[in-house]
């Protein structure tokens, strides 16, 4: 009987540790050639969307405000670059859209648009978050907005302001970078981050993404598996990795 040549299939989650476990100028190479005290609620929270990008069939504008641009126009890091998450393969079960979550009582609308989250009085643990925005068939989907939100390291979040919160969108293979703090734990909650991604014209992901390795997981009650980003070390701090996927009508 002849052996079959076919190759075995990875996933993306092991793609992605095989490109961890690889050196820098290795994996930046890749990358070149695809590239508490609780706080007060508001009043009453709305899922309204930040008024660039109206839930309508009109199309997104092209980001204006010069509060932040592109991720392409921000350069992470050279200790994150090591932890860019590869163009991901296709085909496995890492494909199914991101399930939704609740929103939480916190979401503030009109966010400004930017891809850093630092300010000189912030304390906490640096961490940067990125990612791909792909539909269901692996297709990177640029123009995507991205609005992050989420508490500061002692659990509170501002709701008077837009501290730690901002909206971005995708650039043109699909990526976001969001530069930040490790948010806090505070009562009935493990640490994470809020998140809604748009692509142009279609509906709203609501939904929330969690760190590996936290005590809370296991009494959180809305805590998913499936919503666990991949966290690795950095030289200041922490780097983390998520790929949204959306179902495109």
């Amino acid at each position: 009987m002849m052996q079959s040549n076919r190759p075995t299939r990875l996933s993306r989650r092991e793609i992605l540790r095989a490109f961890l476990a690889m050196p820098a100028t290795f994996v930046l190479a890749a990358c070149a050639t695809q590239e508490v005290g609780q706080a007060t609620p508001p009043a009453q929270p709305t899922s309204a969307l930040p008024t660039p990008v109206p839930p309508t069939n009109t199309p997104i504008p092209a980001p204006t405000n010069t509060l932040a641009q592109a991720p392409t126009d921000t350069p992470a890091p050279t200790q994150v670059a090591q932890v860019l998450t590869p163009t991901p393969a296709c085909g496995d079960d890492d494909d199914d859209p991101t399930p939704a979550q609740t929103e939480g009582p916190y979401y503030t609308p009109n966010t400004p648009e930017r891809t850093s989250f630092l300010e000189a009085d912030i304390a906490g643990t640096k961490l940067i978050v990125t990612g791909y925005v792909l539909s269901t068939d692996c297709q990177p989907l640029p123009q995507t907005l991205v609005d992050f939100w989420h508490c500061d390291d002692a659990g509170v979040y501002d709701n008077a302001g837009y501290r730690l919160r901002g909206h971005q969108y995708t650039d043109d293979q699909g990526r976001y970078y969001l530069e930040t703090i490790l948010p806090g734990v505070y009562p009935g909650r493990t640490r994470h981050i809020h998140v809604k991604v748009q692509a142009p014209n279609q509906p709203v992901l609501t939904t929330q993404v969690y760190f590996p390795g936290e005590p809370s997981n296991n009494t959180d009650g809305i805590f998913r598996p499936d919503l666990v980003m991949d966290v690795q070390d950095a030289a200041d701090g922490k780097a983390a990795s998520f790929n949204f996927v959306l179902a495109i009508a």
